[in-house]
């Protein structure tokens, strides 16, 4: 692959399962300069290789599960460099070089399931971190200065470690979206942080030793808080503060010692996932039944009968998952066979004699778990279905004497369902379809009513703002715009700063523009021009330009005007997008570069596909070489036929031909010197320079 030139233009590359043992890494990782991201997971590396130091564009180092002891090495030597993946090791505190929190983008850090007792030293110089995973190692503290400068973290692991307190410079963190304690000994730390980090989303707390008297005594705060886990604890009740979570969707608490649950837990209305598991719970409030969003509900390893089970949780039509074995059950209410989409039933270790007949139209059902109940007897199955669902009696009679109606009143109900009068019947269908006119009318009348004011007012409204000398309006302020996402394609900072920058359409998305050549355009090339300043008032203003080369392919020039509109929603601008054709600039875009710019022959390729003939270049080159066969260009005339080279002319007419069809790679170019190998062979061409002893000959 190496011959081919690739190498310099790989992306990424995942070796990951390889033998790197024994200190063998392959060299040609070197040649990948361009390499972004690289996976040596599995690999057996017992320290890095030192491959990695030509890699000075990677930004993703992932080499997890390997035996590193140490990171030392050439990790600071790549300023690129955004995430480091070093999870399942057995690095130590040395082990962590103090350099790599010096580069400026190191924004992911996972030392996860390591050897690490305290964290490592200089981390809270890491400014922009964003994702710290220290989670399964034995840190049993964590520095009061940690947390003042790494205030834009957003995931936070630190669970399985022996932390018996958190510093109170957390409360900083008010970025944070994830926060996980998980397997740390936090008996005496009451948490007063968790207020502050407004902006939390998900908090794991699972056995961390809380009780009533550790928690918070509220958390209206969080009103993002979706994720709370607070199983393997020492909870007898649902503490206060969860209730008043507004956007709680996923609730664990199992493995507690809960007994009984509040009224109040109506208020989760959007609650989709409740774990109560292997608690004390006797039964459920029928207050359940309005968490009408549910859809898995465990009650696993409790003390629930029939009677603790509320006859109303048919009203959870959303609920697909009931699990509740291990309990006392003996029947379930019939109502819950009414869930149309129950998926999932698991009954078993209970002390069930049967289920309700309705078990057997849950058409959605997968799994239906009844084992370990010795005593259970199946319901039959109904030999007609339809007529179970369909052949219902709605009468008047019937529905009276269902209720338990006297036999006088089911009579009357009957007496009064004989034959009318069919020219009453149509007098009163006449008497109705006039009144229904009647009213349609009116609805018509009032409508058009409530048009004419509607724009009576908008036009006094319009008149009363150009009378005081407002500003009116343009026409597309009015319109909601969407909300997109083009952090993909701009970054956070563009157009902040006055200046000018350059994107380049490559395979239909833009590139950025090195500043060396700004004004510089491929003719057949499309570019999105922004020019950032500031206006009399001190703001912030922007010009936006698409320029369209004379050679450019449709999908280039398409991307340019979509992405040059993005770019205007992405910063909020006002202005319009001008399109400039080559040849055709204006006058404002001419002034953008103080009217220098230039054309450049060619481009990129199209993002298309595209199928072309191979065109071969007749090439000359002169053969030197006695052991080792080599090659020099030289320029295909005539006065580089040296008659004192021409020992091997039977070997050069066989070189001549053969490789009159055969394509060079882009390296071996008349002029261009060159010391890979050529396709298929032994032969290497020199280095520009370098002299060789023996014949020499020229082919062509």
């Amino acid at each position: 692959m190496e011959a081919t030139g690739v190498l310099p233009f790989v992306r990424g590359v995942d070796l990951s399962g390889n033998d790197f043992k024994g200190g063998y890494f392959p060299e040609n990782v070197k040649a990948m300069t361009s390499l972004r991201w690289l996976k040596l997971n599995r690999t057996g590396l017992c320290y890095l290789p030192e491959e990695l130091a030509a890699l000075q564009k990677l930004e993703h180092l992932s080499v997890s599960h390997n035996n590193l002891t140490t990171l030392h090495g050439e990790l600071s030597s790549l300023p690129s460099l955004r995430a480091i993946v070093a999870r399942a090791n057995s690095l130590k505190n040395s082990g962590v070089p103090d350099d790599i929190f010096k580069l400026d983008d190191l924004s992911v850090l996972d030392l996860s399931h390591n050897q690490l007792t305290e964290c490592p030293r200089e981390l809270e110089n890491a400014k922009n971190m964003l994702v710290l995973n220290l989670s399964h190692n034995s840190i049993d503290t964590i520095p009061n200065q940690l947390f003042i400068n790494l205030t834009d973290l957003l995931y936070l692991d630190l669970s399985e470690n022996r932390l018996e307190s958190l510093p109170p410079q957390m409360r900083r963190l008010v970025h944070l979206q994830t926060l996980v304690l998980n397997g740390n000994p936090l008996l005496h730390a009451q948490l007063r942080q968790l207020p502050a980090m407004t902006a939390l989303q998900t908090l794991h707390l699972r056995s961390t030793q809380r009780t009533q008297s550790n928690l918070p005594t509220s958390l209206e705060g969080l009103s993002n808080l979706a994720d709370v886990d607070l199983s393997c604890n020492d909870l007898t009740r649902v503490p206060e503060c969860l209730y008043t979570l507004p956007s709680l969707h996923r609730l664990n608490l199992s493995s507690n010692q809960i007994t009984e649950l509040s009224l109040c837990i109506d208020q989760w209305v959007h609650v989709e996932t409740l774990n109560l598991s292997r608690n004390q719970l006797t039964s459920l409030p029928s207050a359940i039944c309005k968490l009408s969003k549910l859809k898995k509900l465990y009650l696993n390893s409790n003390k629930l009968d029939f009677d603790g089970l509320p006859s109303g949780i048919g009203k959870l039509t959303n609920l697909e998952e009931f699990m509740a074995a291990n309990n006392n059950l003996e029947l379930i209410p019939e109502s819950l066979c009414r869930c149309p989409k129950l998926r999932k039933l698991v009954l078993n270790k209970n002390h069930l004699v049967t289920l309700p007949e309705a078990i057997h139209f849950l058409t959605e059902i997968e799994v239906l778990d009844v084992r370990e109940n010795p005593n259970l007897v199946m319901p039959p199955k109904p030999a007609d279905r339809a007529a179970e669902w369909y052949n219902i009696d709605f009468s008047l009679q019937n529905q009276l004497r269902l209720a338990g109606a006297s036999p006088a009143t089911v009579a009357a109900a009957a007496a009064g369902s004989g034959p009318k009068d069919p020219m009453a019947r149509k007098m009163r269908l006449r008497r109705r379809k006039d009144s229904a006119q009647d009213d349609q009318a009116k609805q018509v009348l009032k409508g058009m009513s409530d048009v004419a004011q509607e724009k009576n007012k908008k036009q006094e409204e319009s008149a009363d703002a150009r009378a005081s000398g407002g500003k009116v309006r343009r026409w597309d302020q009015g319109l909601e715009k969407p909300r997109l996402d083009y952090s993909e394609f701009f970054t956070e900072d563009v157009g902040q700063l006055p200046g000018l920058t350059i994107w380049q359409i490559e395979n239909f998305v833009p590139v950025l523009v090195e500043e060396a050549f700004h004004g510089k355009f491929y003719e057949a090339d499309c570019y999105i021009v922004l020019k950032t300043f500031l206006d009399d008032s001190g703001s912030l203003n922007w010009e936006i330009y698409y320029w369209i080369g004379g050679e450019a392919t449709l999908d280039k020039k398409a991307c340019s005007a979509i992405h040059a509109v993005n770019l205007r929603n992405y910063l909020g601008a006002e202005c319009r997008t001008v399109r400039e054709e080559m040849g055709d600039e204006s006058e404002e875009f001419l002034q953008v570069f103080d009217n220098d710019i230039s054309y450049i022959e060619g481009g990129t390729a199209s993002g298309f596909y595209t199928v072309e003939d191979t065109h071969y270049v007749t090439r000359m080159y002169r053969v030197y070489g006695k052991k080792n066969i080599k090659l020099e260009p030289v320029p295909l005339k005539g006065t580089s036929l040296d008659p004192r080279n021409m020992s091997g002319r039977a070997g050069c007419a066989w070189s001549a031909r053969a490789m009159s069809s055969m394509p060079l790679p882009a390296a071996s170019m008349p002029g261009v010197p060159s010391a890979r190998p050529w396709p298929n062979t032994g032969w290497h061409s020199p280095r520009l320079g370098e002299e060789e002893e023996g014949a020499s000959s020229t082919v062509c």
